[in-house]
């Protein structure tokens, strides 16, 4: 499969420091910050700094560089935010997947009971 990554989305504008957000942890592989419509008191995107689609863009084309230093943002981020009584990681792909923005971004969500994923 081949991804056409456009540098115009939301989030590469908030790599390029173009659109403000609240960073909540950043290393030199992957920026996490508020969403901006909470659906939980926790709720945090973790995007890698590359140019990645979705997650099987980034599974496939990052380094192992990027991908670790990815999953230590996660960790980080699940750290500060206290979520030690679990969380729920959201990755959205594509169409079918409901992914509304083209650039790939794990969700961090907490802070409360949530619910069943899917009925």
């Amino acid at each position: 499969m081949e991804y056409a990554y456009d540098d115009q989305n939301i989030f590469a504008k908030i790599l390029r420091g173009e659109i403000p957000n609240k960073t909540v942890y950043e290393n030199d592989y992957a920026l996490a910050f508020e969403d901006i419509a909470p659906q939980a008191p926790v709720h945090v995107l973790v995007i890698p700094k590359g140019a990645y689609v979705s997650l099987d863009h980034f599974a496939r084309d990052a380094s192992a560089e990027e991908h670790h230093g990815f999953m230590q943002a996660v960790a980080e981020v699940c750290r500060i935010m206290d979520v030690e009584a679990g969380f729920r990681s959201i990755a959205n792909t594509r169409v079918h997947g409901v992914q509304d923005v083209p650039h790939y971004h794990m969700h961090i969500i907490g802070g409360r009971q949530l619910g069943r994923m899917l009925q």
